[in-house]
């Protein structure tokens, strides 16, 4: 691996590639273009993340100057210690080494995730989907020449325009050493990953969040919150897919009835369970394994529970682990709640759509983890490091 960049070249290398985005954002603009022109798929959540347009690049430029403005991850000292017979012992924060970032469809990814890699000290490899291979190239152009720019080695970021089947060879027998994998996308991209690694990954994305309508809830907030989490951004894996409403809830088919006019003014569907299943303008549910389905789209489900206990128990089994909400004015309920439901995030009368490394104060993420190891939700600036122990001593055996 090459010698470590220091935290001034890392911090240069990331201002540059800000103004360098917005030197060549006609250039990136009409790359993007012609992505979208090629995309002949039906997939609205991905042409969603396939667009580039100002908002994006303002996101893009925002992320890297508030990573070069936040503190070096590396040499964060957790841990020290001084044997009996002098030896100095510390353990410090440290790159993995180099990361294999593979998207689909988001150009952004190619800098706001390689940027919180690249100031964790990490050399990356990108492997983007066909579909933005335009926009992508430019942006990775723009990386080496910022990296040229500071006499920074290329490197750094490289971008591996593999097929299918070469992408396959590459994670079973890489070409060079690889400390970590991380997928972005589709639950079809992460199964291919997982199956071919031969090294760690980092599972990333898969949403099919809930939200819980307690029987004490205030039905405005709950209104508020269910259209915010479904209808403001649907290709997000923070979106809402499925509500669970108490069946003792009162005024429950006033507001469910309400709840459905409100859908349809953003042209949701609506799935519904046998509790609901009379109300006109809904689909019944066939069989149980639409409660295991990620969306990405206007769908949602509309089902009743017994009880807290049972809304827990159908989240836990059904969710992806990502985002669930209870609302309520019942603190008993909301810590119970919060405390069984086994997701990344967890919420009591807020929106699932606020899951996010921005939105928690972490500067952008590198993704949003569902497993357990080594990080769990947004994985920021911070947390995209491993450890390394030191040992100083003058002599000393054992």
């Amino acid at each position: 691996m090459s010698i470590l960049l220091n935290i001034k070249e890392r911090n240069t290398v990331l201002l540059t590639m800000a103004e360098l985005i917005l030197e060549h954002k006609s250039e990136l603009l009409k790359a993007n273009t012609v992505d979208l022109e090629s995309y002949k798929g039906d997939d609205i959540s991905m042409r969603d993340r396939l667009k580039v347009d100002q908002d994006k690049i303002d996101g893009m430029v925002l992320s890297l100057k508030q990573l070069a403005n936040e503190p070096d991850p590396l040499g964060i000292e957790r841990f020290a210690f001084t044997h009996e017979n002098g030896i100095h012992v510390k353990n410090k924060t440290a790159p993995f080494g180099t990361i294999l970032i593979i998207y689909e469809s988001r150009p952004d990814v190619t800098i706001e995730a390689a940027g919180i890699a690249f100031k964790s000290g990490n050399k990356i490899l990108l492997k983007g989907g066909k579909e933005s291979l335009n926009s992508n190239l430019v942006l990775i152009n723009l990386w080496h020449k910022a990296l040229d720019r500071h006499a920074c080695d290329k490197d750094w970021v490289t971008y591996l325009q593999f097929d299918r089947k070469e992408t396959q060879a590459f994670l079973e027998n890489p070409s060079q050493k690889l400390d970590l994998i991380v997928p972005r996308g589709g639950e079809k991209l992460i199964a291919f990953v997982k199956q071919h690694a031969t090294c760690p990954v980092i599972v990333s994305g898969r949403g099919n969040n809930f939200v819980y309508i307690d029987a004490e809830a205030d039905l405005q907030m709950a209104m508020d919150i269910i259209i915010n989490a479904k209808t403001t951004k649907i290709s997000a894996c923070n979106a809402l897919d499925k509500v669970l409403i108490a069946a003792d809830l009162p005024r429950k088919q006033q507001f469910v009835q309400q709840l459905m006019t409100e859908l349809k003014k953003s042209n949701v569907h609506i799935f519904t369970d046998e509790a609901f299943s009379s109300l006109d303008g809904t689909t019944s549910i066939e069989n149980e394994e639409i409660w295991y389905e990620e969306f990405l789209d206007y769908k949602i489900v509309l089902g009743q529970t017994s009880s807290l206990e049972e809304a827990i128990s159908k989240i836990n089994l059904y969710g992806g682990g990502h985002s669930a909400a209870i609302i309520t004015s019942n603190e008993e309920n909301a810590n119970v709640f919060m405390q069984s439901v086994d997701t990344a995030a967890v919420y009591h009368n807020a929106s699932t759509r606020f899951t996010d490394g921005g939105q928690f104060g972490l500067g952008g993420e590198l993704a949003i983890s569902t497993d357990k190891l080594h990080q769990r939700g947004p994985i920021g600036l911070q947390h995209l490091v491993t450890n390394k122990w030191y040992v100083l001593g003058n002599g000393q055996t054992r």
